[in-house]
């Protein structure tokens, strides 16, 4: 009789844990919602973004644009980050932007391309005419 009291002892003990848990969770991704942005527009992989990063110089504060194709995209709620392909100066430049974070101030979808991959990172090899995308028809 006892070996049976002590299993459900621990069982009360686990669903305890698990509601605080729950609690904590929930908490936490009220707390997220706040802080996202509602005017983000839908960004797929293959698509050529331009992106408003404000940028603090001094006592100064400018908006420069990063222009690129979306070749990898991490989701999860406000931390969803892109990764975003340019060619400048014949170097490939790769940067990660976290689409909730205040200092994109927009973010605009130039053109949509039709792929058919998660990722693109093979782009990485191509250069020239090589890396043109396929334009999506809408």
């Amino acid at each position: 009789m006892q070996v049976v009291s002590l299993q459900f002892d621990h069982i009360i003990y686990i669903h305890r844990i698990l509601n605080v848990k729950k609690n904590l969770i929930n908490s936490i991704l009220d707390l997220e919602k706040e802080y996202e942005k509602k005017d983000i527009p839908s960004i797929h992989v293959g698509d050529t973004v331009r992106l408003g990063i404000r940028i603090v110089e001094g006592k100064t504060e400018r908006v420069q644009y990063y222009e690129g194709v979306v070749i990898g995209i991490k989701n999860f709620s406000i931390k969803k980050t892109i990764l975003v392909r340019r060619i400048f100066q014949g170097f490939g430049i790769e940067r990660i932007f976290i689409l909730h974070s205040p200092l994109i101030t927009s973010i605009e979808v130039k053109r949509s391309a039709k792929v058919r991959r998660a990722k693109l990172y093979y782009l990485r090899k191509l250069s020239g005419k090589a890396t043109r995308l396929k334009q999506k028809e809408n």
